[in-house]
């Protein structure tokens, strides 16, 4: 027997979380881009060329203060 849905129930929503924790896929973006980061001024040869990636680094922890 098919299960029905109330008129404001949608089958996309069926089984899912949806007030569930919001913000997760962010927090994996930011921490992958901060990773990133590290690795690309770890790597760098000269202090020149890292200029611009201390100043986005910069920007970026003082955005999630």
């Amino acid at each position: 027997m098919a299960q029905r849905l109330k008129r404001w129930e949608s089958p996309r929503y069926q089984g899912r979380n949806i007030k569930g924790r919001g913000g997760t896929a962010r927090l994996r973006q930011v921490k992958k881009q901060q990773q990133q980061l590290r690795k690309n001024l770890k790597n760098q040869e000269s202090g020149n060329h890292g200029s611009h990636f201390l100043f986005f680094y910069k920007t970026l922890i003082e955005l999630d203060k």
